[in-house]
């Protein structure tokens, strides 16, 4: 079980907040972006996603008149980039969000970085004998594993909450199963709405 423990591999993560004063994109009737999340394509950037702050809610920038985005880089503890210091990490952010046409870099008032080990589970290393691992701590009857790092499973933070008020009804309830809790988000469905654009 130590082999195979040791053998499960992450992603690791770092954002980069920039408040600014405006953006440089917009939407084709000129209005704000809608998006929150906007994935980055270009190959001459390493910046992988985008997070408009505002658009999660207002309440997340003190001044309604300024926007708060986060550039998300995803890469390995072992990378250069996890290894730059938070105002390289932070003018890298600038000038790539510049790059691709996102802000003027002159309208960037403030920048904070996080780096997030283990973010994301991977399906590789040795996942394809992960059974070995939940069949063990499946048999301690007080222990409910729940969340991505927890059961090793790449939820979004729905599932992931899901997954830990499983755990609490269980406990609650007296079940010791923990079947219940490994079910969520195994359906095939697709949960996003897909959305025609006119």
């Amino acid at each position: 079980m130590k082999e195979v423990s040791e053998g499960l591999i992450y992603r690791d993560f770092i954002t980069v907040g920039l408040l600014a004063r405006k953006l440089a994109v917009r939407e084709d009737d000129g209005t704000p972006l809608k998006d929150n999340w906007i994935y980055i394509q270009e190959p001459d950037v390493q910046v992988g996603r985008l997070q408009v702050f505002n658009n999660w809610s207002p309440g997340l920038v003190a001044d309604p008149n300024k926007v708060w985005i986060g550039l998300e880089y995803f890469c390995n503890e072992t990378d250069p980039l996890w290894k730059l210091s938070d105002d390289e990490m932070a003018q890298l952010a600038i000038r790539e969000a510049a790059r691709i046409g996102i802000l003027n870099p002159e309208d960037v008032e403030d920048a904070h970085v996080v780096h997030v080990p283990k973010a994301y589970p991977a399906y590789f290393g040795s996942y394809d004998r992960f059974d070995v691992i939940r069949n063990y701590v499946d048999g301690f009857e007080n222990l409910f594993l729940a969340g991505r790092n927890g059961m090793h499973k790449y939820n979004n933070q729905d599932h992931s909450m899901l997954t830990a008020m499983t755990a609490v009804e269980n406990i609650v309830a007296g079940v010791t199963s923990k079947a219940n809790i490994w079910a969520v988000n195994t359906e095939t469905d697709y949960h996003e709405e897909k959305r025609q654009v006119a």
